[in-house]
């Protein structure tokens, strides 16, 4: 079996949110969130390899029922060192979504395999 090196980012929203709140909002705190993490990792090999291919670049956009089910798997992530930014809106200080540092996707696919895409 032919095992892709390709990396992808993983954006995870708020489920709840994104029934309640318009459309662009739920788009905006995902792209801060993605655009935070690419930051944070900018000198990261993931994030320059992933970044130097702009035309090719794969995201996930999946969703979690609640506050506390982010939560949970922004501390399922820390505990594994998978590396992510946990977006907390401000001013109101509550985490939205969470977008997680580019990795080839045979490296993390476990920690989002339960998870659906954002409808």
């Amino acid at each position: 079996a032919v095992v892709s090196t390709q990396s992808t980012g993983y954006v995870v929203v708020r489920g709840d949110l994104a029934r309640s709140w318009p459309l662009g909002a739920i788009i905006a705190q995902a792209c801060h969130a993605s655009t935070a993490i690419l930051h944070l990792y900018r000198d990261d090999g993931n994030v320059r390899k992933y970044t130097a291919d702009l035309e090719n670049m794969h995201k996930c956009i999946l969703e979690v029922k609640s506050e506390d089910d982010l939560a949970a798997l922004s501390e399922a992530l820390t505990q594994d060192n998978v590396h992510h930014k946990l977006w907390i809106e401000q001013p109101e200080n509550y985490p939205t979504c969470l977008a997680v540092k580019p990795y080839p996707k045979e490296e993390i696919k476990q920690h989002f395999k339960k998870l659906k895409l954002l409808q």
